[in-house]
């Protein structure tokens, strides 16, 4: 038994000599960690895989019709995305903790301004290193001429194809700003963007001429065409000034009857994020025809008829004009 306890030792020894020998040459330490999560877990590892993701600017826009104005100019140079999510109301939105921490990481906030978001202020102010720009600086408001608004800038100006090219300008001068190295990017996809837009321009300005003067009322719950009216010489009815009434009072619905019976203006329309009864309920006392929905403070889903800026201008200038038509 002696003899086998021996020979099991010394081999068991030669074993052990063995495995030192073999760390130490191969400069290995006896304390080093084994678990590969942890070798390949490093701050190192991980800064070498990301950077080419940081390489785009991330823009964050405070609604997605100026989110896709942005994401025109910026091409496939920088991310944008939109605090407020299609369909969503913009004018009372509250950000909520989610879109505080996600302002944080963005290198640029755009906004619209004119009053637009009355939660912009507070907003900012939690992120204060973070720059952000207005985008309708520049264009003349059209003051709100009725209610606790009267008086204010009415904040709809990008419904306006022709503040619309102000608004790419804008936002053109913004991304440059940002990143000089993509300049030519930038102003190459402005002005592309902004022939698109002037092409919508025209047609509008071609349809209403057959229209007669006395004849073109665009009327819709909230006051969101202003410029357009001044633009293209249309008056402009309207429930209520601004998206802040939860619904129309009994003395705003009389207001319209007695204007649509006045003038028999053949259709009425409403916003795609406001409740339509009230106007509704227009057509039915005076015989309009309701002619369905305008998108102006959103985009409709991907699927829907004014996913982008550009067919939501496309879509409301086909049905405001089948509208007055009588169609």
């Amino acid at each position: 038994m002696n003899i086998t306890f021996n020979s099991f030792h010394a081999r068991l020894s030669a074993v052990a000599s063995g495995l030192l020998l073999s760390f130490w040459l191969s400069g290995c330490s006896l304390t080093a960690p084994t678990d590969q999560s942890q070798v390949t877990a490093t701050p190192k590892a991980t800064n070498a895989v990301n950077p080419a993701k940081k390489e785009k600017k991330v823009i964050l826009t405070t609604f997605t019709v100026i989110a896709d104005m942005v994401q025109n100019v910026a091409g496939d140079k920088a991310i944008v995305e939109s605090i407020v999510k299609p369909g969503a109301e913009i004018h009372g939105y509250e950000p909520t903790p989610s879109d505080l921490v996600r302002a944080k990481k963005v290198d640029l906030i755009l906004d619209n301004g004119l009053g637009l978001e009355r939660w912009a202020e507070k907003y900012y102010n939690s992120v204060p290193k973070v720059p952000h720009i207005t985008l309708s600086a520049g264009i003349t408001p059209v003051e709100i001429a009725e209610n606790a608004y009267k008086g204010k800038p009415n904040p709809h100006a990008w419904m306006s194809p022709q503040n619309a090219v102000i608004y790419v300008e804008n936002i053109r001068k913004a991304l440059v700003d940002l990143e000089p190295a993509n300049a030519d990017t930038y102003n190459a996809n402005a002005q592309a963007y902004s022939q698109k837009i002037k092409a919508i321009d025209q047609k509008l300005r071609k349809d209403l001429s057959i229209i007669p003067q006395d004849q073109r009322y665009i009327v819709s719950c909230e006051g969101a065409f202003s410029y357009i009216a001044r633009d293209y010489g249309l008056k402009e009815v309207y429930l209520w000034a601004v998206n802040s009434e939860q619904q129309a009072t009994p003395k705003q619905v009389e207001k319209v009857i007695n204007t649509v019976k006045a003038n028999k203006i053949p259709t009425i329309f409403c916003e795609s994020t406001v409740n339509d009864k009230a106007q509704r309920e227009v057509a039915n006392t005076t015989g309009a025809k309701f002619g369905g929905v305008f998108y102006v403070d959103s985009l409709s889903p991907a699927d829907g008829p004014a996913s982008t800026y550009l067919k939501l201008l496309e879509y409301n200038v086909n049905t405001l004009i089948q509208g007055l038509q009588g169609n």
